[in-house]
């Protein structure tokens, strides 16, 4: 039975009317998006969310909704950060093109409240962002050195280094940790500080775009990571998400650079680091165990593996020597 004209006509006012208003819907939120990427607010929390079961719901039947996001939406009390909110209005934007008629209603209501709560604390953040860039910035005393310990976690005797640098980005302090620790660059690294994750995007997102990326650590100064007051602070370096070599790192403190020293130094430390690829803690423990032991069965597998190994041995001087000469820089090398 064929529609009456009327009725054709309602609907496709309806449905043009659903288009109008996506489209005005994604144009806000794509000038949101620039506004948090300008002002690097992507990571940070919404304070003002609250979504009901069925705005729960509707966002969870969205097609395009990450599923690190689906994971929060199923917890009740979850927060999210700007980048995920401007995700989820996009995504139900996608669904309300395909959907049927009360399909594409529901994702354009979700979609509204999403945009109108997210946009208010957007523009307070944007303005509070762009007032403090005009303020005069701090400048760091000249021959400012920082100092730090890194403590390999989870093995006994302690693995650790103290270290001393100059003011530089988290990219270079990897780099400084990697050479004072005795590792070799082959693997991921991500830093931990205050519950923010710092990384190279470039290597973390590659296979997981559509995970939450990490500020940039090769934009983001020492400086303005560590307490203004000069006190101890601790944050989590990961190296080889494989083997999950979790490293403790303590800001110290700051002092003047010595004359006639050149930086970055290895102060003092303990202990040789552990193989690459030794497998983690537990894979280190057996590997000590197995050399140890010369009738141990993989004793000799060990030795033919990377040769004799002191697990006591440290040299400063040799430390800080490595540090100095630093890591090849792949990025020039491709």
């Amino acid at each position: 039975m064929k529609k009456p004209k009327k009725r054709e006509a309602e609907e496709a006012g309806k449905a043009e009317e659903i288009l109008d208003k996506t489209a005005k819907i994604a144009e806000l939120v794509n000038k949101s998006l620039t506004i948090i990427k300008d002002v690097g607010i992507e990571n940070e929390p919404l304070k003002n969310l609250s979504l009901s079961p069925a705005q729960r719901d509707v966002l969870l039947t969205a097609p395009g909704i990450p599923q690190p996001v689906k994971t929060k939406l199923a917890r009740a009390k979850a927060d999210f950060t700007h980048a995920e909110v401007a995700a989820m209005i996009k995504a139900i934007l996608e669904g309300a093109q395909s959907g049927n008629g009360r399909q594409k209603t529901a994702f354009l209501f979700v979609a509204k409240h999403l945009l109108e709560r997210s946009s208010e604390e957007t523009t307070a953040l944007a303005a509070r962002a762009a007032a403090k860039s005009k303020e005069p910035k701090a400048k760091i005393p000249a021959g400012t050195i920082f100092q730090f310990k890194i403590t390999l976690k989870e093995i006994k005797p302690p693995i650790w280094r103290r270290i001393q640098t100059k003011d530089c980005t988290l990219e270079k302090l990897h780099e400084h940790i990697q050479t004072a620790m005795g590792w070799t660059n082959s693997h991921l690294h991500q830093f931990e500080i205050d519950g923010v994750r710092y990384g190279d995007p470039e290597l973390l997102m590659e296979g997981f775009e559509d995970e939450t990326p990490p500020v940039n650590s090769l934009r983001t100064k020492v400086s303005k990571m560590l307490p203004k007051d000069g006190k101890r602070f601790h944050f989590d370096y990961e190296y080889d998400f494989g083997d999950g070599w979790e490293h403790e790192i303590v800001f110290e403190g700051c002092l003047q650079a010595e004359k006639g020293t050149r930086y970055p130094v290895c102060v003092e430390g303990a202990r040789a680091c552990p193989p690459e690829d030794v497998g983690g803690t537990g894979g280190y423990e057996e590997y000590l165990e197995a050399l140890a032991d010369p009738k141990h069965e993989e004793h000799e597998s060990y030795l033919e593996w990377r040769g004799p190994f002191d697990p006591e041995a440290f040299d400063a001087k040799a430390v800080t020597k490595r540090m100095r000469r630093g890591l090849p820089n792949w990025r020039e090398m491709e």
